[in-house]
């Protein structure tokens, strides 16, 4: 039962906690909500090729310079722009003709970071750094193209209305990925350990 107040004038208001929970409910949208998964997957390869790749090099024993090498795999997020107009006006073959454009693209930049992932973590860094290398930059190539994706994305499935809402919730998806293959990743190894060493 909603109470409605009434004011001096004759009006009616409604109480401030059910304007607060009216302004939540765009967080409830299927759209919005696609978005927060969106931005999981996006921000899920990102501490994976910096943080957690870093560590795991660390505990082989590659050296520190080479380590530091690996901070030119963040590249392709600084170049994206350079493929945008390319993964903006370009259709994915079999996949845009039945999905779109948009969605062609982010199912083929997903299908391509699980394979190089699993190519990442099937590679020895020690015996083979120069593949590690190659792997780190595909995923990071890859993800740094989903980013164009689901930007474009966004901003086609939302109404103006929710692109606040939006905004928020590729954050918080981008942050909980990070956190999941960064700290999470590194949970989990304390108790399985790395496989490829």
């Amino acid at each position: 039962m909603l109470i409605q107040r009434t004011t001096d004038n004759g009006a009616t208001s409604t109480p401030r906690y059910r304007r607060w929970l009216d302004s939540c409910a765009v967080y409830a949208d299927r759209r919005v909500v696609t978005i927060l998964l969106l931005g999981f997957s996006s921000g899920l390869p990102l501490a994976l090729t910096f943080g957690t790749l870093n560590i795991w090099l660390a505990e082989l024993g590659v050296g520190k310079t080479t380590i530091g090498l690996f901070a030119l795999m963040g590249i392709p997020y600084t170049l994206k722009f350079l493929w945008a107009p390319l993964v903006d006006r370009m259709p994915v073959p079999y996949l845009t003709r039945g999905l779109g454009r948009r969605r062609g693209w982010a199912i083929l930049t997903q299908l391509a970071i699980m394979a190089t992932i699993a190519g990442l973590g099937a590679t020895n860094p020690v015996a083979h750094l120069g593949l590690t290398a190659l792997f780190a930059f595909m995923v990071a190539f890859w993800s740094a193209s989903q980013d164009i994706v689901i930007d474009a994305y966004r901003v086609e499935i939302l109404e103006e209305r929710q692109y606040g809402a939006g905004a928020a919730m590729i954050v918080l998806g981008y942050r909980i990925g990070m956190l999941v293959s960064g700290a999470g990743a590194l949970y989990l190894a304390t108790y399985v350990g790395w496989f490829a060493t």
